[in-house]
């Protein structure tokens, strides 16, 4: 990217309008940078801080067309996309990262599969299910995981399947099944890519999910040996490289008793993962987004303090304007850091925040993350 295409003669487009767009947005405004938001919300978390709001559906070929057709560059806050018209976008000279190819396999968990035992990536063995199989044939592969092929999306589209019940109500549409993988951690591992080709990898985290599968806490670094951490960070390279894609990959990956290490999903975006880079890291997930799509050079990924994230999550039982109980009592402790999204409506498991504590060690941000679990509560 050239020096003078830095700032407001350059015109970014992101398909996409939630709280990654708006911390995205966040970052570039440092830059004077202009992003442009599509979105089909007039309430998305990104439409009153972009540049310009476009109402539009952004699985829409037409919409993203006559959206994309301004752009200089476009990049895409979520997967779940009209690719082809991002591939006709393309051919007439606009820049799009994540590739539109790069998308139409990573959107797929039958696809993004097939690449990683195509490319010797380390991953569990799976099999495609058809839509409207006859799901009794699987009674002799439980325990197993299920996992619809496309639209599955903060948790949704995955069950474990660990009885002949479970199987009974799960879903019927295109999926895979994969083996349950009795893993020892959860980890996540940020790396970037720009058109010249250069990587930056972020130190691995380690996540806790709860039980409608999103994240609870991330501890960063992650409580794992240094040759665990180099084989994390390698394979993350591998697969980026691999693929060849330009912008920012979350690699979510399974650590073994045995210290094997398996790649679980990827995410061709900022992830929830990498929430605690805005405060623990030299540059931010969302700036290095910025970066690699621009291509610009690659920020330091280095650590600059211990870190733990907590997501806000709207609480059971609650559907209507939000309310954030207990926010008084995080102002005052040290190191906290608190995102508030901008969504007005709350409802059960939906994303409305998070916060990140900084803190010179890990035993110290643990102790004020448990305080705040106790304390905050999104309702309405």
């Amino acid at each position: 990217m050239e020096k003078d295409l830095i700032g407001t003669s350059h015109r970014l487009g992101i398909l996409g309008g939630g709280q990654l767009g708006r911390m995205f947005i966040q970052e570039a405004i440092s830059y004077d940078i202009h992003v442009h938001i599509m979105e089909n919300d007039d309430n998305a978390p990104s439409a009153n801080i972009a540049t310009t709001f476009t109402k539009g559906d952004i699985t829409n070929y037409d919409d993203v067309m006559a959206f994309g057709k301004n752009m200089d560059v476009i990049t895409v806050e979520i997967e779940n996309v009209n690719v082809k018209a991002l591939y006709d976008l393309e051919k007439t000279g606009i820049k799009v990262f994540p590739q539109p190819h790069i998308l139409e396999i990573i959107k797929d968990k039958g696809l993004q599969k097939t690449f990683y035992k195509e490319n010797n990536i380390p991953t569990s063995d799976f099999e495609m299910i058809e839509a409207n199989a006859d799901l009794k044939e699987l009674e002799s592969k439980i325990p197993f995981v299920h996992k619809l092929r496309t639209g599955g999306y903060d948790g949704k589209g995955v069950a474990i399947i660990k009885s002949k019940t479970d199987l009974e109500s799960t879903f019927s549409k295109a999926s895979i099944i994969e083996d349950l993988i009795p893993f020892e951690k959860e980890l996540s591992v940020i790396v970037s890519r720009n058109e010249n080709g250069q990587t930056a990898v972020y130190p691995a985290v380690e996540c806790e999910f709860n039980e409608a599968n999103l994240v609870s806490y991330l501890f960063s670094p992650a409580n794992i040996s240094l040759e665990i951490e180099k084989k994390a960070n390698a394979i993350a390279i591998d697969v980026i490289n691999k693929l060849e894609l330009v912008g920012i990959l979350a690699v979510e990956l399974f650590l073994n008793k045995d210290g094997e290490i398996l790649v679980n999903e990827v995410a061709p975006r900022p992830h929830n993962s990498g929430h605690h880079t805005i405060e623990c890291n030299v540059t931010s997930q969302f700036e290095q987004h910025m970066r690699s799509v621009l291509n610009m050079p690659l920020g330091s990924t280095e650590r600059t303090c211990f870190g733990v994230m907590i997501n806000l999550i709207g609480s059971e039982g609650h559907t209507g304007k939000a309310i954030y109980k207990g926010m008084t009592d995080l102002v005052g402790q040290p190191g906290v850091h608190i995102h508030i999204y901008g969504k007005e409506q709350t409802k059960p498991n939906r994303k409305m925040g998070h916060v990140t504590i900084a803190a010179s060690s890990m035993e110290k941000a643990k102790r004020i993350a448990d305080y705040i679990k106790e304390k905050i509560v999104v309702i309405a």
